[in-house]
């Protein structure tokens, strides 16, 4: 293997390391030639989407589209870039044009999905990911698309079983525990929540949505904070419920008795409003102490 060979491999594994900031070291190290290479192009396009530098990425896709012509993978980075920047016509045309190099690509056909479903063409989307799970049915990214597909559906239910078997099948992944996080959250289970983006942070220190998310949950899990889990697992249903059990109370002849609830239900609200705030700079103290 020559060095510009093994230059090339060792920022492949890098990246497969979950390492994209030194995988762009590594990449910023190598001679002109092999620099605007198509593996090069590549693999830098690869490294800032993993650091979700959508920016960087489209301008990396597209002059490596300038440089090396039309190639699969830069058109879906480009693709994946333009979507996350809000410009879903350009972004799928971008796309399409990826499928017609390589139909049969199952991470371009997740990429499709997502911008799919984004756009609200559900249907569309479930058979673009019927395609890559036949191709790849245990690819990470076919399985965060179903996680994605279910809950736009408005499936809790089998989007927190996808997101569980997502995990089962890669318990290291980043992507799997931060879905797996971010459903338990919006379940309620915020410890639940809590460890799985501790874990994601560990296994991809670099990615600052995990940080956040990690430290979001962490606030959440204070136990100051326990009387509202009820609150962010039901939301406006428990709203509906206090509201409802006052007037029920009313009804029946127990005015005492909805007088009490109603206060209840104000102190309830009022501490909602003040106790997140005041556990952010508890815990933010004990943080940076």
């Amino acid at each position: 293997m020559t060095t510009a060979e093994e230059q090339l491999t060792r920022v492949f594994g890098l990246l497969e390391l979950n390492r994209p900031e030194q995988a762009l070291h590594e990449l910023a190290r190598l001679p002109t030639p092999l620099a605007t290479g198509r593996p090069a192009y590549r693999l830098r396009a690869a490294a800032l989407t993993a650091l979700d530098r959508w920016d960087e990425v489209a301008d990396v896709a597209r002059q490596g589209l300038a440089e090396v012509g039309p190639d699969s993978e830069l058109l879906g980075r480009l693709g994946a870039a333009l979507r996350h920047q809000g410009a879903l016509a350009p972004a799928e045309r971008a796309l399409l044009d990826a499928l017609a190099l390589d139909p049969q690509d199952p991470w371009l056909l997740c990429q499709y999905a997502d911008l799919c479903v984004t756009v609200g063409q559900i249907d569309k989307g479930g058979r673009l990911l019927g395609r890559a799970a036949e191709l790849a049915p245990d690819d990470p990214a076919v399985h965060a698309g179903r996680v994605q597909l279910a809950y736009a559906r408005g499936d809790d239910r089998t989007a927190e079983r996808l997101a569980r078997e997502f995990l089962g099948r890669h318990p290291d992944h980043p992507s799997a525990l931060a879905v797996h996080g971010g459903l338990a959250a919006q379940r309620g289970r915020i410890g639940a929540a809590h460890r799985s983006f501790r874990q994601a942070v560990a296994h991809d220190p670099e990615d600052p949505d995990y940080a956040e998310a990690a430290w979001e949950t962490r606030v959440y899990a204070h136990p100051l904070l326990l009387p509202l889990r009820p609150l962010y697992r039901l939301g406006i249903r428990l709203w509906l419920i206090a509201v409802g059990s006052i007037a029920l109370l009313n009804l029946l002849g127990l005015p005492v008795v909805a007088f009490a609830v109603a206060i209840t239900w104000l102190v309830y609200c009022v501490w909602s409003w003040i106790a997140p705030p005041l556990v952010r700079r508890l815990v933010r103290g004990r943080w940076r102490s």
